[in-house]
């Protein structure tokens, strides 16, 4: 398990295979299995699931989207004006989205929610 402020271990699809196999084949309990490895029994019971469902397919991990405009927070020096307008057509796109969902932007570029 990790502990506070560490990554949480990603396990490939091969490696979930390998601890969930004995579960798939009645050989052990999912409480042994979850000690052995350090795993949640919750967690097992979503990877047996998956496999039988999917199969091994199942088990590969899913990209996660993240933050695009992340790379213009942590560095305001745009290296080209490609990049700049990207990141001026990104803020646009969010503050449309923020006017569509009934929010308000005040001078100081802070929102708030406005009720008809």
């Amino acid at each position: 398990m990790a502990t506070k402020g560490q990554k949480y271990r990603e396990w490939s699809s091969n490696d979930k295979f390998k601890i969930i196999e004995p579960l798939l084949n009645y050989e052990e309990a999912y409480s042994s299995v979850a000690k052995k490895h350090n795993v949640t029994k919750g967690m097992l019971s979503t990877w047996v699931s998956k496999y039988r469902k999917d199969g091994i397919e199942g088990l590969v991990n899913k990209k996660k989207p993240g933050n695009k405009m992340v790379k213009y927070f942590t560095t305001k020096n745009f290296k080209s004006k490609e990049e700049k307008l990207e990141y001026e057509n990104m803020k646009l796109r969010i503050e449309n989205e923020m006017l569509k969902k009934g929010f308000l932007m005040k001078e100081d570029g802070t929102y708030v929610k406005f009720t008809k």
